[in-house]
């Protein structure tokens, strides 16, 4: 205590006081800093990634939000709070958020937990990286550099280009707007008056981000048309081929076309050799949006879904999906090579990019994306595809796609399951149909009364913290479950406890 009251009074004594601001030394006090981290980081090593694969933890601590807003104490004060208070908030945030990692979340596109994308994810969050320059971001832009030549490959292009981003919608976004900077170059300096009515095309099944980026690119959702899908929702080729062709007998300008490798809801692939055909008749882009079914790539057995995808001029593809890679992880690939991404978004900032550093301006790939400061989210999947090689992402595929064909022929032998169609994918649509409902005559009131059980379940499962399922009404049929299988934690017993649980949580309705 001596030695430390003897360094305050030297540096009172040397203090440089600016705007009666002392500017001697660091105001941070590392050492408590550190101390501070050491013991939040046990409490995530114990409660999280311990917990991860525990089924008798609860999947979530239900509260309703004004009950959680006072657990958590969330107003901000003018001083700050003690570090055990901060710990306490800490473990209360664990407590009462979403195990994502649980093996009976099944909620998402996404779930479970890999221990080499966390890794990945704590060294990133304690360097704080933005990956512009390479030279505040070197590791990370050949990092990334590396894992798009590699999906590139197995989109199967000889060449090509590509930008890791936040979330596949902004993928989307990126690719409706290179698709337009390519029919019309001028629109990057002349703006959107001078241009005729561009239109694009896409399938009913489609994500709900081509409306938005279409809103938000000026091209306006009037000009998106939603082209015709099958039973299986799948985008019917003739149908895109008479929307075209209105397209162009109404003056319009056709210009994109977004296919659809894995949708949302069904988990359905589009033709894309036979939308293919169709673009390059046209001279259309073709974009496919694999930003779900993308990972299928990986798996020998299971790429042929995306048959023709190398037949695209871009591509989405969410690895923090199927292959865990966390969120957020998403590449935006092109085929073309010749810098048409730097071409389009190029601001050439001068005090960022200059050309007259000393080493390989080329490596400065910041100016071909949307963003300023990004984060290297290439890393999670790259430590992740080092640890586990290719071998072991397809073995994780392929395990998905197997427990989701388990769970498919469960259901078929289950009085009550009824399945919407055969899965081609890792989403299992089905209805439950409660006791009461069973003799019930087909009609209206018996779809009506359907429709409220989804829900109800719902409820009763995530207050009671068992598992989390989604459910949805679709095109016209009432709610009904989606069950997506892909954490590799998730066990054929998962499976079972997943429909025992459903008929225990509906046995009264």
């Amino acid at each position: 205590v001596g030695v430390c009251k003897q360094e305050m009074l030297q540096k009172k004594k040397n203090a440089v006081l600016v705007d009666g601001v002392i500017l001697n030394g660091p105001i941070m006090d590392s050492k408590a800093g550190e101390k501070f981290v050491e013991e939040a980081c046990k409490i995530i090593m114990e409660e999280v990634i311990q917990k991860a694969d525990d089924v008798t933890e609860k999947v979530c601590e239900w509260q309703a939000p004004e009950t959680l807003k006072q657990i958590l104490d969330l107003e901000m004060r003018d001083t700050g709070e003690s570090h055990q208070k901060l710990l306490q908030l800490c473990r209360d945030v664990i407590q009462y958020s979403v195990k994502t990692g649980h093996p009976r979340f099944f909620n998402q596109l996404y779930a479970g937990i890999d221990y080499y994308s966390l890794v990945a994810r704590f060294i990133t969050e304690a360097l704080n990286p933005s990956v512009y320059t390479y030279e505040v971001s070197p590791v990370f832009l050949l990092v990334e550099e590396a894992v798009i030549k590699k999906m590139i490959e197995f989109i199967g292009w000889e060449e090509g280009d590509g930008i890791f981003n936040p979330g596949g919608s902004v993928s989307n976004m990126y690719a409706m707007n290179l698709a337009r900077y390519k029919f019309c170059p001028e629109i990057k300096e002349k703006g959107l008056s001078g241009l005729p009515r561009l239109v694009l095309f896409t399938s009913e099944e489609c994500h709900y981000s081509m409306k938005k980026a279409a809103s938000f690119l000026g091209i306006g959702t009037e000009n998106v048309y939603f082209i015709k899908t099958d039973e299986r929702g799948k985008m019917i080729p003739e149908e895109l081929e008479k929307q075209v062709q209105r397209a162009r007998k109404e003056g319009s300008a056709p210009f994109l076309v977004c296919a659809t490798a894995g949708t949302t809801v069904l988990g359905a692939f589009d033709p894309l050799d036979k939308i293919a055909d169709i673009c390059e008749k046209h001279g259309l882009w073709l974009h496919v949006d694999a930003s779900w079914g993308g990972s299928a790539l990986i798996s020998k057995k299971h790429r042929k879904l995306l048959h023709g995808i190398h037949r695209a001029d871009s591509v989405a593809w969410n690895p923090h999906k199927m292959l865990l890679a966390g969120i957020q992880c998403c590449a935006f690939l092109v085929k073309d090579n010749s810098g048409l991404l730097k071409k389009c978004y190029s601001a050439k900032a001068a005090y960022l990019f200059q050309q007259d550093k000393f080493y390989d301006v080329s490596y400065d790939t910041g100016d071909k994306s949307i963003q300023c400061s990004r984060r290297p989210d290439a890393f999670k999947f790259w430590l992740m595809w080092k640890a586990l090689g290719t071998t072991g992402l397809e073995e994780r595929v392929n395990r998905a796609l197997a427990l989701a064909r388990y769970l498919v022929e469960e259901i078929k032998k289950r009085e009550g399951f009824q399945l919407l169609l055969e899965p081609e994918y890792a989403n299992v649509c089905f209805w439950y149909i409660p006791p009461s409902l069973r003799k019930m005559e087909d009609g209206p009131e018996f779809w009506q009364k359907l429709h409220q059980v989804a829900p109800i379940i719902k409820e009763r499962m995530v207050k009671k913290g068992s598992m989390m399922l989604g459910y949805q009404p679709h095109q016209g049929k009432v709610n009904f479950f989606r069950q997506v299988v892909i954490s590799p934690q998730v066990s054929r017993e998962d499976m079972d406890f997943l429909l025992d649980e459903i008929e225990l949580l509906a046995k009264d309705l």
